[in-house]
């Protein structure tokens, strides 16, 4: 029987499309066994409606609920401005046939399924919440959109389920910088990428609330817009005012809707066995078919298949196999607890390990607490260095009570944390291990639940323990920001009450030894136990080493060079004023643009979908051969970014305590096996230009050493001369031969003798572009050619050699098949998107043919290091950097050339004995006082 909804009533208003990609992403590509239907979007959204139906019981339970969802792309906001959403990507394919059963799916759980041809699911939601909230009833609207944050208020929340974080009055404040009602007049100055509203340029969110705030609404600003005192902000106002406005229509919700259905038609009912528990086996969904069948008392229905997937199908749909319960965490205050933890990680052999620091700067951060578990569902956290006055960001510095004393609490764990028999597991334990190596504890042997993800799914999902609890354990961790908050107010760990540390740091031991039994029996099933056991493990130890000692940099080097860098760019500056005949913002690329493109009347420019001219750097590169304005803001432009990230940036990441820059790699930073290097990031400084060379002069020897760079010798181009199997490549190689000058007197039919610099330089191109899939237009801007004279390159050079066209479309077919690709060495390299139609299907397939070449090149060099510590022991040097195919070593200046052999031996034979390569590796040395002269 229907009741009537008004005051008491409790509406739930869930967000179908954010539910659906929620669960697409968050799960490997799924097929349902029995016809190959794509199904990882279903099954993830069914287990969310599942858990939402479990959770949503007791007094504060919803009488009424519906899910929402978006139908058709076309609504009246796209009459309004055509361009609205038109940078979206398309749906991908496997996504698509998925929709409809997100509705059946609904349905099925007996929920009500809403959606209205020219609206968007916000626009229904926000009439419901209106029409809600005028009957007397509550509403909660289960979404993280910021679009419907301007409903909030009176009644109407938001809960991010994902965070399980409730979003109310100020939490729309903290977003926004405004109360609800104000949150359009933001937006609409704002603008939005995603959606593709202009709002006004230049204007982002934290000034536009500064705006709204003084002016009081966004017909007030504008109205008075004459007064605001900054002339380009002003400007901007007066002359953007219809833009802006109209912005304001798109992003402003409606609430006015005229519904087929009433608020009355939304609610809750109890699912009918027959039609749920059909549904969840038709789709093969063996778990929650069975979990559902237990819980609505009817038997479960026979299912022989399961889905299947590129990696873990059982990981990803079973929920975790026991309830994660704070209450059962435990907080050790003394020896004799530690002890018991301590005995039961003996027993099991392994135990999972994690630290809570007051920050991220492994080098810098202070300890605060151990936390340990050794059986899922159990763990315990060691606080040790809380202070009193928790949660005051000006507290006291005294320990708060029920703390160990750090040492002794140190002196007990250090012989388990090193002992060889016992395995210690973390997530990212390269963090972990340097924080122990600081206070004398060298961690060993360790596994890493980061890592294993990675050598499992590397290009599918990100490797992040939040990401993995909730991908794997069905489980969201306590957010950090609920203990630490955010901004100004923001408190370190030590602020953290213990009683509040207890529950987050002990789950997130909890949690990684989950991950661990998840995942790594999944290793041998997916036949990449090698990769993790040989590639990805070892080489922990070797980046915590190579990090904490890094590199010494000469701060007076550096800030000569920004200087002198400031005074070039002032020198282009006047230069452009002259060139431009007056005085302009050399930093704005509109007020560039104009210059080039009306006052100067050149051709080749585009326009912004805001109307204002763009000015990238491959639109500057065409002009800049016959016009000397676009060649000097390149040069302005390249000069400004050399000092703000490199030379002025360098300074700030300089250790007081050691004179040197401490950078950290991340393993799972590129899904080809390639490294990323963070704070700061050591392998982007440019090479190409005299100006980006010298920044590595302020990178230094130690008094009495110098500085060795070993450096493969193209990489990649023997590694693809071996794969594709091109013996005039790989001969050339053996002889020794210059293969530039080999390829273009072989595609050229010039003789080697009268070779010229210009030929050279245009195979050189090829040879490296082809690597990468260029396009006949990408090699004509390299080269300066026309296109057609490109295309003709590039068609000689596959006639010439013709395994590498062959090796393209096999590598190619393959990963359509397969859905990943392959190193030398068995990594795999996952391409969900391979199969993608339209422009992602272009670079999805280059992005296939250079990961096997390109991951094979970053395992050689991964080896090598791995190898690099036994080979140079006993000798005075350590290694210091890896950047792509270099290797940097600091030596005492007496035995760099026996550091020079040793190295060289390593690199150069590091692919066997697992590879019987028929391609030399050959590996260039250099020495000097710093980076530049030894590179």
């Amino acid at each position: 029987m229907t009741t009537q909804f008004g005051k008491g009533c409790h509406l739930h208003l869930i967000d179908g499309s954010a539910f659906i990609f929620r669960a697409y992403h968050a799960l490997p590509p799924l097929t349902r066994k029995s016809d190959g239907l794509p199904i990882g979007a279903v099954s993830g959204f069914c287990n969310m409606l599942q858990r939402y139906v479990e959770g949503n019981t007791g007094p504060d339970a919803p009488t009424h609920v519906a899910v929402i969802f978006d139908k058709g792309s076309h609504t009246f906001r796209n009459d309004l401005y055509d361009q609205y959403k038109a940078n979206r990507e398309a749906m991908p394919e496997d996504l698509r046939p998925q929709m409809p059963l997100t509705r059946e799916a609904t349905r099925a759980f007996n929920i009500a399924c809403k959606e209205m041809e020219g609206f968007e699911a916000d626009d229904i939601m926000a009439t419901l919440a209106h029409q809600a909230r005028d009957a007397g009833g509550r509403v909660t609207i289960l979404s993280s959109d910021k679009d419907l944050m301007q409903l909030v208020g009176d009644g109407v929340e938001m809960l991010d389920p994902m965070k399980n974080k409730r979003i109310d009055r100020d939490g729309v404040f903290e977003k926004f910088g405004v109360g609800p009602e104000r949150v359009v007049d933001v937006q609409a100055l704002a603008g939005d990428s995603v959606d593709n509203v202009p709002g006004a340029p230049g204007i982002g969110i934290k000034t536009a609330a500064l705006l709204i705030n003084e002016y009081g609404d966004l017909e007030s600003l504008l109205d008075r817009a004459g007064e605001i005192k900054q002339p380009k902000r002003r400007q901007t106002l007066i002359e953007k005012r219809d833009q802006i406005e109209l912005s304001k229509k798109l992003v402003q919700l409606d609430c006015n809707m005229t519904l087929d259905f009433t608020l009355d038609d939304l609610e809750v009912k109890d699912p009918v066995a027959e039609d749920l528990v059909g549904f969840l086996s038709q789709m093969e969904f063996r778990t929650l078919t069975k979990r559902v069948s237990d819980q609505l008392g009817v038997e479960a229905p026979a299912i022989n298949d399961t889905p299947q997937s590129g990696g873990a199908a059982e990981a990803a749909e079973e929920p975790a196999d026991l309830p994660f319960d704070a209450d059962a965490y435990e907080w050790v205050k003394d020896a004799e607890a530690l002890q018991t933890w301590i005995d039961a990680a003996y027993r099991r052999g392994y135990v999972a390990v994690d630290t809570e620091t007051t920050g991220l700067d492994e080098m810098r951060v202070d300890l605060v607490g151990i936390c340990l578990s050794s059986n899922a569902g159990q763990a315990c956290y060691v606080p040790l260095g809380h202070k009193a006055g928790a949660d005051d960001l000006f507290g006291t510095d005294q320990l708060a009570e029920g703390q160990m004393p750090m040492d002794q609490a140190l002196a007990v764990l250090k012989p388990l944390l090193e002992d060889e028999s016992i395995l210690k597991i973390g997530q990212n334990m390269k963090y972990d291990a340097k924080i122990f190596a600081r206070y004398g504890i060298e961690v060993a042997p360790i596994d890493d639940t980061m890592l294993i993800s990675y050598a499992l799914h590397a290009g599918m999902h990100g490797h992040g323990m939040d990401a993995l609890s909730e991908r794997y354990l069905n489980h969201t961790p306590i957010p950090i920001k609920t203990l630490l908050g955010s901004g100004k107010s923001a408190i370190t760990f030590d602020r953290v009450p213990i009683e509040d540390a207890v529950k987050y740091a002990a789950e997130d031991a909890d949690i990684t030894l989950r991950l661990w039994q998840k995942l790594k029996p999944q290793l041998h099933q997916q036949q990449v136990t090698t990769v993790y056991e040989t590639l990805e493990r070892p080489l922990v130890h070797v980046l915590k080493d190579m990090e904490m000692t890094g590199i010494q940099v000469d701060r007076d080097v550096l800030s000569r060079m920004s200087n002198a860098f400031a005074q070039k760019m002032a020198g282009y500056e006047a230069e452009l004023y002259e060139l431009a005949g007056h005085e302009f913002n050399v930093q704005s690329p509109a007020q560039v643009g104009k210059i080039l493109f009306e006052e100067m009347e050149l051709e080749g420019g585009k326009k912004t979908k805001t109307g204002q001219w763009s000015t990238p750097a491959d639109v500057l590169e065409d002009l800049a051969a016959e016009h000397t304005f676009a060649r000097r803001v390149l040069d302005y432009r390249q000069l400004q970014k050399l000092k703000s990230t490199y030379t002025d940036a360098l300074q700030d990441h300089i250790y007081p305590d050691t004179g040197r820059v401490h950078t950290s790699y991340l393993q799972s930073g590129a899904n080809t096996g390639r490294m990323a290097s963070n704070d700061p990031n050591l392998q982007n400084i440019p090479v190409r230009s005299e100006e980006g060379r010298r920044i590595r002069e302020a990178f230094v020897a130690g008094e009495g050493k110098v500085l060795l760079s070993l450096d493969y010798s193209q990489i990649e181009l023997r590694i693809l001369a071996e794969m594709a199997g091109i013996d005039a490549l790989k001969q050339a190689f053996k002889d020794g031969h210059d293969i530039h000058a080999m390829t273009a007197s072989e595609m050229f039919d010039v003789p080697m003798s009268e070779m010229t610099p210009e030929i050279r330089r245009q195979a050189k191109a090829i040879n490296f572009g082809v690597i990468y899939g260029i396009s006949a237009f990408g090699l004509a801007r390299n080269l300066h050619i026309p296109r057609g004279e490109a295309q003709d390159f590039i068609t000689r050079y596959f006639e010439r050699f013709p395994g590498i066209r062959t090796y393209m479309e096999e590598t190619k077919a393959f990963a359509k098949e397969h859905l990943y690709v392959q190193t030398l060495f068995g990594r795999k390299i996952h391409m969900p998107e391979i199969n993608a139609k339209g422009p992602r299907a272009g670079f999805a397939q280059r992005a296939a043919i250079n990961a096997p070449i390109q991951g094979t090149a970053a395992d050689v060099i991964r080896r090598a290091m791995i190898r690099m510590p036994a080979a140079i022991a006993g000798l005075p040097a350590k290694m210091l950097l890896q950047v792509h195919d270099e290797l940097i070593f600091e030596v005492d200046e007496a035995a760099a050339d026996q550091v020079v052999e040793r190295a060289r031996e390593v690199m150069e034979g590091a692919a066997a004995p697992a590879l019987h390569m028929s391609v030399p590796l050959v590996v260039d040395a250099g020495r000097g006082a710093n980076w530049a002269e030894a590179h």
